[in-house]
């Protein structure tokens, strides 16, 4: 029973190491990377705090290196998800119970562990099962996560001490509940981050989870379960399954005890998870919260008076870092033709001098895609683009599975706004430029606005005042993340909640209070402390 009024640390943005060749930082980093690289994972699913392994094995890979062995994890089935939702709903109770300064100690405590003994572990996870670079792996698997873990807290506090006011002889107050039975988190491979918060912010607020992570993000998953046993979390709070996604989601969905899905992933599979809700909705105790972030098809939007070097650098950081996996990645962009030979001429010097391959090695920006089916997707844009009339590769264009999932940055230039490169997600290193005439430029921001279906992140580059001012409004339901002179990556939290509204999702702001709202239940409270004796009121005499 708490018996104070406590204040949490304050929270702060964890500063981002810059491993810097020949730094300790580095050779710390890079003697994990290898230590874990020589190493055969077994890795089980973790159900009651229990290690639950099946025999059923998936073998794991690494995009850059797919013949490499890595061991193995155990694949489970219904029976498996059967039990992690009981084992969740067992432990309810006890956790609900539980006062919230404890449970802000325990997420506290894994982001110092994260900060500190596990830094170097969750970033080799993250380079060697994602395939992501020094600087990408550090922004995400540490300071992201981080990040998240810390301010979720704070935010957690400043919620519970929102009160009603009271009037004279009555006290009002409200209490935030957790959702009466279990919820059920579906992560993503792009961002370790990600796949740490989506589960640990509604258990934050007092909830139990079933936690699906992707199985191309198996390795640091591991790490993540790893870090939340050591800082205490209680047994049964955070269950993690490797099963299949299609009978997971049916046998969750169609459970009476389903309170809430925490979903990152595509589009398609978002929609059909809400369908399936609307279908059970009599068949559940209460109506689920439901919390996507989906797709994007994120855009750079120049203006005539923009600065030509700041487009280019925009345009290859947004569209290439982490391979152009992220759902905020720049994949379209409108140049105007008086600035379009100045900014090809910058992106050209600078594209030359990236390098590709192998997370260890720190100085390759580039790495591999996650896998088969997405070396397979953006190979057919590229091969689909050199053949069309209506396109050409002026950048990149070269594609290699023998060792690696490996994608060269490409450019595409349409002169054909609609053309599918413009218009489709691709999840991948290509971009895709359409120029306009400058005396289009208020045509073509409607062409911005209503070309994709999607609204997730997007920028304007522009130095007149009023073009930025325009663009603002024009754009104002095209992107949920909405950039000026920068470009459309890299949300920190606590400082630009993410998210987008339209198909990119339901727009509820992870990194902020408005995400965590949605794991309570609000219950009011009135106290009348002198009750009335008669049921007359002065009108009646």
């Amino acid at each position: 029973m708490s018996k104070s009024i406590s204040q949490v640390p304050f929270a702060v943005n964890e500063p981002v190491r810059a491993y810097e060749p020949g730094s300790y930082e580095v050779k710390s980093l890079l003697a994990a990377y290898k230590a874990m690289w020589k190493t055969k994972f077994d890795i089980p699913m973790i159900i009651g705090g229990k290690e639950v392994t099946t025999g059923n094995t998936v073998r794991l890979q690494s995009p850059h290196d797919h013949k490499h062995d890595l061991g193995v994890y155990h694949q489970g089935d219904m029976s498996h998800v059967e039990d992690a939702i009981n084992t969740a709903l067992a432990a309810k109770d006890k956790w609900n119970a539980m006062g919230w300064e404890h449970r802000a100690a325990i997420f506290l405590k894994a982001a110092d562990l994260i900060a500190g003994p596990y830094r170097d572990t969750i970033n080799a996870a993250t380079m060697i099962g994602q395939s992501k670079n020094v600087h990408q792996t550090e922004i995400d698997a540490a300071c992201e996560f981080i990040d998240f873990l810390r301010f979720n807290v704070e935010f957690m506090t400043e919620i519970y001490s929102e009160q009603p006011i009271s009037d004279a002889g009555i006290w009002n107050r409200v209490e935030y509940r957790p959702l009466e039975g279990f919820c059920f988190a579906v992560t993503p491979f792009n961002f370790t981050a990600i796949s740490g918060n989506l589960p640990t912010c509604m258990a934050m607020m007092g909830n139990v989870v079933v936690w699906k992570p992707s199985d191309k993000q198996v390795l640091s998953a591991k790490v993540i379960m790893d870090v939340l046993k050591e800082a205490g979390l209680p047994d049964g709070v955070i269950n993690m399954i490797f099963t299949d996604g299609k009978e997971t989601a049916d046998k969750v969905l169609s459970h009476p005890d389903f309170a809430g899905l925490h979903f990152t992933g595509s589009t398609r599979v978002f929609q059909s998870m809400w369908k399936q809700i609307g279908e059970n909705i009599q068949n559940y105790k209460t109506y689920p919260r439901i919390v996507g972030e989906t797709g994007g098809k994120d855009f750079v939007m120049v203006h005539p008076s923009a600065e030509v070097d700041g487009v280019a650098t925009a345009l290859i950081r947004g569209a290439f870092e982490y391979q152009g996996q992220k759902c905020s990645a720049a994949s379209r962009a409108y140049i105007p033709k008086s600035l379009w030979k100045e900014v090809k001429k910058s992106m050209e010097a600078q594209m030359k001098t990236i390098k590709m391959g192998s997370p260890e090695d720190p100085s390759n920006f580039i790495n591999a895609v996650i896998d088969k089916v997405a070396f397979d997707r953006c190979k057919g844009y590229i091969e689909r683009a050199e053949k069309s009339k209506e396109s050409k590769i002026i950048f990149g264009g070269n594609c290699d599975d023998k060792k690696g999932w490996f994608i060269e940055p490409t450019v595409i230039l349409t002169e054909n706004p609609q053309y599918e490169s413009l218009r489709e997600e691709i999840f991948g290193p290509i971009l895709s430029i359409y120029v306009y005439q400058d005396e289009d430029w208020t045509e073509t921001l409607k062409l911005v606005d209503e070309t994709s279906p999607y609204s997730l992140t997007g920028s304007i580059f522009a130095q007149d005042r009023y073009a930025i001012d325009e663009a603002y409004k024009a754009l104002e339901n095209a992107a949920g993340n909405f950039y000026i002179n920068d470009k459309p990556t890299g949300a920190v939290v606590g400082q630009q909640p993410f998210g987008g509204a339209r198909a990119s999702g339901t727009n509820d702001k992870a990194g902020s209070k408005m995400n965590l709202m949605r794991w309570t239940s609000v219950r009011s409270i009135k106290e009348t402390f002198v009750t009335p004796k008669n049921y007359k009121y002065p009108y009646l005499g």
